[in-house]
Parts: C-alpha cells; structure tokens; sequence
C-alpha cells in the first residue's frame, strides 16, 4: 500500500489565529470549571460497559450529555468566520475524497498523555475539542450518537487495553479494516474529522476512493442492488441487541450524478448470505479498494476530512505501549445538509434503534 501525500491544505497565520483566537473566547465564556465537561459532555459518570466504543450509564439517566451554551457559543463563532477560513473548510474537490488541514499548533508536553480509555479523558486537549467543533460547523452540523462515548460530539480514539484484536478505534494489534464510517445507519455522517493530538510512531490512515476504483458494469450493476444488511459494530452494543424490524438490506454502491458512492463494511455484513454471483463481485469491489489504498500518516496538529460516501478508511496494526506515548485522535462527525448522494431508500431504515444528536437541528 503506498504511503500517499493526501491533499493538503495549507492554513494561513490569520486563518490558525481566527480559529484559535475564537476556540480559546468560547472555553472563557462557557467553562466554569473543567474544559472537557463543558465541551464534551463528561459531566456523566463513566460508561459502565467495559467496551470502550460505547458508554451508557443505565436507562432511565435523563443525564443531558451536551453543554448548550458551548454549542451554541460555537455557532455564533463559526457564523463570524471569514470567508478565507471558509474556503479551507470547502467541500472535498479531487476524486481522492480527502484532504489534510495543516498548520493548527499542538505541543505535545500541554496536552498531557495519551489516555488509556476515551472515559478517562477529563479536560486534557480540551481547546482541540472546540476548535473541531468549530470546524466541522463551518462545513456542516456536527452529530453525536446517544449510544457511543456517552453522546459526546468530540470522540477520542486511543488503543485501550483488553481490546487490541476488535474492530473498533480502540484497537491496536489488529487491522483496522476499511470501512464507511458507522456504515449501518441511515443517519452517518457525510464527513469524517479526525484530528491528530500524538502519532510518534507514524502509525498510517488507510483510505481508499471508490472515484478511483474501476469496476466492471455488470459488478456495478449487481453491487447497486440491495442485497445484504450491514449489521452494527462493535462500538454499538445497544444496537447489536435490536430486537425490532430485521436488518434492512442496503446496495453496496449507489450511483449519483456526481459519480459513485458506496456504503462498505464487510466485517459486519453477511456475505456468506449471498449467492457467488455477488460475493464474486464483492470481492472484486475489495480488490480495487486495496489496490487504490493509500496510507497516510498524519502529524500532531493535522486535521483529515474524509467524505464518508465516497473514502473507506481505516487503520495498521501496531505496538500499543500504554505508557502515555501512543496515538491519539480526536473524532468528530458532520452531516452536510441537503446532500443527495444516497438512495432515497435509506430513510425508511430503523436504524437498529440507535438515534443520531444533531447539534443544530
């Protein structure tokens, strides 16, 4: 897989201070205390399930997990932000489905070290939550899901222990496999954020443009056809349990008058389900992915966007040491309004029960 230089975007001194400048007045303005409760929602007490992607504290909690006042202080600041810093924050433009954000400063002695759980965070990098949020508000509405990291709108991805063979962000010996972002439910985001806070390992983003594949007709015609379910993952626990309506099946590739789209996790869907025909074609869908993968290897202070309808991403396997040294990500999640770039069938699906927060409804 080659190492790819992703498209980069640039910031400017004056885009890094406007966005820095305005991180820092909303953590004055809205945080009496810690940073992290505030921008977070960690004001819920630690998720009592042992698997780090998900955090429920029990039914019944009616604990609001989001502070308003930083939402909507956040709001206002990205209304203000100049059209210079708007045009960083443009919609994905090259086939790659992706692009870099470079140049916000981070100094890896301040934000403390890397946590051994997403729940043990507290108020570390508390100005990188914002400052993400703010970001991903000047290209669209930021969601959370109530039934992963206790609704938080800022996830943090670090290797946890007793968890390094899963399928999910807080694995580390294993491959990540690619896959779209929470592929299962209608209501995923149309952009994945993930801001770099520690790498020193280098450890790779896989990525892989379905603009870039080349695909036979007949595959494309067959993969288009809604033929399988894509079951929740491991960070879902909740939805695993559903016990409504059965899994919706759902096409691998949509086409769009933009090109194709796809909808891919083969970890969590059935292909033993379908006929050879379809796994065939399937396969062959793969293939083309690995062969355009590209590797990238993001810096302290690198913010990469994927579009999640045309990028699968996912991970290589490393070495976690759980010394306060290893990789550390910060996540955010944006659905892009008005976007038509999935089947119309999509909005009858149930979800599995899970429900998406949208931070300006």
């Amino acid at each position: 897989m080659p190492t790819g230089p992703a498209p980069v975007r640039e910031l400017d001194a004056a885009t890094i201070a406007e966005l820095t400048e305005a991180a820092r007045r909303i953590l004055r303005e809205t945080r009496p205390g810690t940073p992290a409760d505030a921008v977070s929602g960690a004001s819920r007490p630690p998720a009592r399930s042992g698997e780090p992607g998900t955090g429920t504290d029990g039914p019944g909690s009616g604990t609001d997990p989001v502070d308003r006042r930083v939402l909507d202080r956040v709001a206002r600041e990205a209304a203000r932000l100049s059209e210079r810093t708007r045009h960083h924050c443009r919609p994905v433009d090259t086939a790659d489905g992706l692009f870099v954000l470079r140049g916000l400063p981070l100094d890896d002695a301040d934000i403390g070290p890397t946590p051994l759980s997403w729940a043990t965070v507290g108020d570390q990098a508390a100005e990188w939550d914002v400052t993400l949020l703010l970001l991903a508000t000047a290209m669209g509405n930021p969601i959370a899901w109530e039934g992963q990291q206790d609704g938080r709108f800022v996830h943090n991805i670090v290797p946890s222990p007793g968890h390094e063979h899963e399928q999910t962000g807080a694995s580390s010996a294993t491959l990540l496999s690619p896959h779209t972002e929470d592929a299962f439910h209608p209501g995923r985001a149309h952009l994945l954020m993930l801001a770099c806070m520690r790498n020193h390992d280098r450890i790779a983003t896989t990525a892989a443009s379905v603009r870039k594949a080349r695909l036979a007709a007949d595959d494309v015609e067959l993969l288009s056809r809604p033929t399988l379910p894509i079951l929740p993952d491991d960070a879902y626990t909740e939805a695993q349990g559903f016990t409504g309506a059965a899994p919706p099946k759902v096409p691998a590739l949509c086409q769009t008058p933009d090109g194709p789209t796809l909808r891919y996790d083969p970890a969590y869907t059935p292909l033993d389900d379908a006929d050879p025909a379809y796994r065939a074609a399937y396969d062959r869908l793969s293939d083309e992915l690995a062969r355009v993968s590209v590797a990238v290897s993001l810096e302290p202070g690198d913010v990469l966007v994927v579009d999640n309808d045309l990028v699968v991403h996912g991970r290589v396997p490393f070495q976690a040491r759980y010394d306060g040294t290893d990789r550390w990500l910060k996540r955010a999640s944006v659905r892009v309004p008005d976007r038509r770039t999935r089947p119309e069938a999509e909005k009858a699906e149930h979800g599995y029960g899970q429900a998406a927060i949208e931070a300006y409804a």
